[in-house]
């Protein structure tokens, strides 16, 4: 009798394991699976108090390194599932409820236009969500936030220079001419402000060179470097030419500072 009670508790304990798995599986939203470091929400480190300017360097790449490497990660397993989503459609087999909820996510997230063609739509997600090089990342965040030490850095983990258009959506620039309204973004942690700017890039129609780089550097098979990508950038600054020449600059003097393994 307890033997009998015993199995059934455990059978049903299984059963309850089992469809659990189940469920999950089923209600897991991949796209909006967003990293969370947890150092990220951590405040700002003060990067003034290093006296030498390599120190300083080391210190700022790699506060940043983590979240790059995360955002790059979830941004590689969204296309991964972009493509998953493309074959179905190429085998004439239709999402499920929750896959095209997950489409239809990333066609506003991204900023997909022809959402009645399927084909273009997978040919343009592909195009935009897709990885950042890290040396450009880093590169970019230096140049914006002053090393991280800039105030929208330090209070907004905004080290982007990224701009928002809605009153009080972040920080009034101090030298914002007369009659402008935009404000300097102020995000919650480094994980958003990372993801945002991400996709930013990805998405922008500023940007679109620096996605056409990518994709074409991808079909010849070559590197797809900060360096190259930079080119991309012209309309991210009001310097232009300057500043492309700057980040590449930027990036050929830390290149050290800037690789996986800062040891050395």
């Amino acid at each position: 009798m307890y033997k009998i009670k015993i199995v059934s508790i455990s059978i049903i304990v299984l059963l309850a394991l089992v469809f659990g798995l189940i469920y999950m599986q089923a209600t897991t939203n991949t796209v909006q699976n967003f990293p969370t470091l947890n150092y990220a929400s951590e405040p700002v480190p003060d990067f003034n108090q290093y006296e030498r300017v390599q120190e300083k360097k080391r210190a700022f790449f790699d506060y940043l390194k983590p979240a790059i490497a995360a955002q790059n990660e979830y941004i590689a397993t969204v296309r991964s599932l972009i493509f998953d989503f493309q074959a179905l459609h190429l085998t004439d087999q239709e999402l499920s409820a929750a896959q095209q909820e997950e489409l239809d996510w990333l066609i506003t997230e991204y900023r997909v236009k022809n959402i009645d063609e399927p084909v273009a739509v997978y040919t343009e997600l592909l195009r935009k969500v897709d990885v950042i090089p890290a040396d450009l990342v880093l590169a970019q965040t230096a140049n914006e936030s002053a090393w991280g030490t800039s105030r929208f850095a330090r209070k907004g983990y905004n080290f982007f220079g990224i701009w928002c258009f809605e009153e009080g959506c972040g920080f009034v620039p101090k030298q914002r001419n007369d009659g402008a309204a935009h404000e300097v973004a102020k995000f919650d942690d480094l994980n958003e402000g990372m993801y945002s700017y991400m996709r930013n890039l990805n998405s922008h129609p500023a940007y679109k060179d620096l996605r056409l780089i990518r994709l074409e550097l991808t079909e010849d098979d070559k590197e797809v470097t900060g360096h190259a990508l930079a080119e991309g950038l012209i309309k991210y600054s009001e310097r232009g030419e300057e500043y492309i020449e700057e980040l590449r600059q930027m990036i050929k003097v830390n290149k050290t500072f800037m690789a996986t393994d800062t040891s050395s």
